[in-house]
Parts: C-alpha cells; structure tokens; sequence
C-alpha cells in the first residue's frame, strides 16, 4: 500500500471513540481503523523503514490490569523506531492530528546513569545542549520527566544542571490540523523533521553505548 495521507476519517473515528470508549462502538467501527488509522500507518512505516528501520506499531489496546482508567481502548495510534534502549523515532496519530518526535523515554540505573555522565562531560554535555537548542530553533519542544530538586552526585550550581535533572528526553513537534497531513506529502515532512532529531538520536545512542536495557517499548 502507497501512503497516501491520513484520511479524515481517521481523526473522526478518533474524536468519536474519546467519547464512547466502549467494545460495542469498537466493534461496530473497527473496519474504519483498519483502513483509516492501521493501514495508512503501516504504509508511512513501510516508506520510511529503508532509512530509520522497522517500526513498531502499538497494539490499540489498553493494558487495564493495574489502571484506575479501565477504558479498553487508546485515543492514538502510535508507532516507534527504536534505536537503542528505550530510545528513538516516534510518530502518532491522534484527536489532535500528527505528532512526530524523538528520545529516549524511559532510562534507570546504569543506563540513566551513562546519560548523567555524558551530560556531565565537558565536551558531550555542551554539544547535547547544543543540539537540542537547535531543535528549538526549529520548532520542537523539549520536554521529558525531571526530577525536582538535583540528582544524587550533582551541585545545583552545575551548569547543565537543568538536563541532569531529565530522567526522559523527548523533542517533539505537533502538525496538527494542517491539510498537509491528509496528502503524501506529509510523509516527506515526517523524513525531514526524522532526519533533524537524528543527532538528538545518536548522541543518546552513544551515550548508553553497551549498556544494556529494552530495545522497543513495552506500551
């Protein structure tokens, strides 16, 4: 399947399911995920894995086990690039269009630790600052779970403090309800904005170099 855009569809079934979250309106709409949401997603994979790689789709399924949130279904489809632990290229669709980003999204013990010490470093620390000052320059938002006070091991007057206190990394950049995302071209936009987080991506992956942990999400 050629990718073709995300059909309108798309995000009607979506805005539609926020309010009915339920399996009888699942199971009487699940053909227009199929061919609105899954199918077109899994054709901008296809398009864009000879560069970045396979991708993972999200199951569009809840995990409820352990949720105070017991609707059974997500209000996005999601798909992700994995290029290290817990890290890299993220695309979703959702109520509120396109999303495309990148990071790392979940780093503990020695691989948080490996990431703290690349950014203590006084030559890799500056070119992440760096990098992500260029990602704003170009429209994306960086934002990922801190810590409030300084992590153990730091001063608070250490002048990247600001990042040693990132427990996740993520830049992102909403599309939203631009006409563009119902075309092909937004796939060309996507490999663009891709291409732009790559030194994001390549500074963490070298940062945790050896270090082990999961290599795709587990959401």
């Amino acid at each position: 399947m050629t990718f073709e855009g995300f059909p309108v569809a798309a995000l009607d079934f979506y805005d539609d399911l926020e309010v009915d979250n339920t399996k009888s309106f699942w199971e009487a709409h699940k053909d227009v995920y199929a061919e609105s949401v899954k199918a077109p997603m899994q054709a901008l994979c296809a398009a864009l894995e000879p560069e970045f790689g396979a991708a993972k789709i999200f199951r569009p399924y809840r995990d409820v086990r352990f949720a105070k949130d017991k609707t059974p279904y997500k209000t996005h489809q999601g798909a992700f690039v994995a290029a290290g632990p817990s890290m890299g290229w993220y695309v979703e669709l959702s109520p509120r269009g396109v999303r495309v980003g990148a990071g790392f999204y979940e780093a503990a013990g020695e691989r948080l630790a490996a990431i703290r010490d690349a950014i203590d470093d006084d030559k890799t620390g500056p070119a992440l600052r760096r990098a992500l000052a260029r990602l704003e320059k170009d429209g994306f938002e960086i934002g990922g779970a801190q810590l409030k006070t300084s992590p153990r091991g730091y001063d608070a007057d250490h002048p990247r403090i600001a990042l040693l206190r990132h427990k996740q990394i993520i830049a992102g950049k909403p599309y939203g309800f631009e006409k563009v995302i119902h075309t092909p071209e937004v796939l060309e936009m996507i490999r663009a904005d891709w291409r732009t987080l790559k030194p994001l991506v390549i500074w963490l992956t070298r940062a945790v170099d050896g270090v082990p942990g999961p290599a795709t999400p587990r959401r």
